[in-house]
């Protein structure tokens, strides 16, 4: 037997005992097989020769008699330590599971884009949890790119994304709401005292913007493109706050979402675009049955419509097809 132990590699050999590993851990904890035999539910001739097949398998003793009971041996302490260890990992894992299969106390992996956190993230999650309070949401966030990456590869469970993925047949995408997107100028720029802006009219200027790959990026440069000029872009960024930010020190103008009522960013001017823009906000999720039911609830409450997403936002009628930049 010794032989066979040392012609297996260790995965093969871990194979092999891992289906009575529980039966080592509840020896060590008990000290007699009866016991062990009995926390396991199973019958004591079955436990003893359980123990019997470990030790052969492990080419070592695991056990030896201790007066009425048994007692571990130095091979069987290590044995039962990683059993131990693995077993609570195992058990972590099943609640997990179990509540991956209840709707009303499992988890949600929700990815978004920064500029969403501020308040559609926090209004739809905060409606959900209203009715459904044992539910646990993992947020995540990052760039279009990286989050409809995610959602495809199935890493996160639902993504509010901008321009939504249409092309994607990996990604089911529902419209959520409609965002009016404006022109941030800094307050001393000649714009500032201007009512509407052509696109058009932004050909030569200084553009702040985000990276590629993140949806406002597109956004403008499809706008700017549809307006039959490249834009000169001075300074991108990873998050909208930063855009504003550089936008109010007179560093360029952006291409970002009404941030609230006039005059609420200092040194910062909001200006409608003319004809006015929207981007639509849309919801995603892996194509087929993949998501665990409170996944599934929570992708139903979104797009039920019932949320109240504040300020910036409009649901209802979809944009006109003349202001719609789906990318």
């Amino acid at each position: 037997m010794i032989h066979t132990v040392m012609n297996e590699s260790d995965e093969q050999l871990a194979a092999r005992l891992a289906s009575d590993l529980a039966l080592i851990a509840a020896v060590g904890e008990t000290g007699h097989v009866t016991r062990a035999a009995e926390l396991l539910g199973i019958p004591q001739p079955t436990a003893s020769r359980r123990l019997a097949a470990l030790a052969d398998l492990a080419g070592t003793p695991l056990v030896l008699p201790a007066g009425r009971g048994i007692r571990l041996t130095r091979a069987g302490r290590v044995l039962a330590a990683a059993s131990t260890r693995a077993l609570s990992s195992v058990a972590a894992a099943v609640r997990e599971v179990r509540e991956e299969t209840d709707p009303g106390t499992g988890r949600v992996v929700l990815g978004f884009l920064h500029l969403l956190g501020r308040t559609l993230v926090p209004s739809l999650v905060r409606d959900f949890r209203e009715r459904r309070p044992g539910v646990r949401f993992s947020l995540v966030q990052g760039s279009r790119q990286d989050m409809v990456r995610a959602a495809r590869e199935g890493e996160i469970d639902l993504v509010f994304v901008a321009p939504m993925p249409l092309d994607d047949p990996a990604l089911v995408s529902r419209p959520l709401a409609d965002q009016e997107l404006v022109l941030s100028v800094p307050r001393a720029h000649r714009f500032a005292g201007r009512r509407r802006v052509r696109a058009a009219e932004l050909a030569g200027e200084e553009l702040v913007t985000l990276e590629p790959g993140y949806g406002l990026r597109q956004i403008t440069d499809d706008l700017c493109a549809r307006a039959g000029f490249e834009p000169r872009i001075v300074f991108e960024g990873q998050e909208s706050e930063t855009v504003r930010g550089l936008v109010a020190a007179g560093l360029g103008m952006a291409i970002l979402p009404r941030s609230g009522p006039p005059g609420s960013i200092p040194g910062v001017v909001e200006i409608p675009l003319s004809p006015p823009v929207f981007r639509t906000i849309g919801v995603s999720w892996p194509a087929g049955e993949r998501l665990t039911p409170a996944a599934r609830a929570f992708r139903d409450h979104v797009c039920a419509g019932l949320t109240d997403l504040g300020p910036g936002f409009r649901g209802g009628r979809p944009p006109r097809e003349e202001d719609r930049l789906e990318g």
